[in-house]
C-alpha cells in the first residue's frame, strides 16, 4: 500500500536551477575560450549540467517522475546553452 505524500516538495525549482547554471557556464565559456574551442567546452559544460541535474533530483528525494525531471533539466540546459552559443557565434561574425 502506498502512502500519499502530505506535502510534496516542489521540483520545478531544481529544474530551473540547472538552467541557470547552464546559462552561467555558457557565458563563462563564451568569454574565456576562443571560437575554435568553444564547442568542445560547451559539451563539457553540458555534461556538468547533467551530473548537477542528477544530484539535484536525487537530493529532492522523490522517485515519481525522476527521469522526466532530469530530462527536462538537461533539455532546458541544452537549449539555454545553444541560444547563448548562437549569440556568441553571431557576435563573432560582426567585424570589430
Amino acid at each position: 500500500m502506498a502512502v500519499p505524500e502530505l506535502a510534496p516538495r516542489r521540483t520545478f525549482g531544481g529544474i530551473v536551477a540547472v538552467w541557470v547554471l547552464a546559462a552561467l557556464i555558457a557565458v563563462a565559456i563564451g568569454f574565456f575560450t576562443g571560437p575554435d574551442a568553444r564547442a568542445a567546452w560547451l559539451g563539457v559544460g553540458l555534461g556538468g549540467c547533467l551530473f548537477t541535474a542528477f544530484a539535484i533530483q536525487l537530493w529532492s528525494g522523490r522517485s515519481q517522475g525522476f527521469t522526466e525531471r532530469v530530462a527536462a533539466s538537461v533539455l532546458g540546459a541544452a537549449l539555454v546553452m545553444g541560444v547563448i552559443s548562437l549569440g556568441f557565434g553571431l557576435a563573432s561574425l560582426v567585424p570589430g
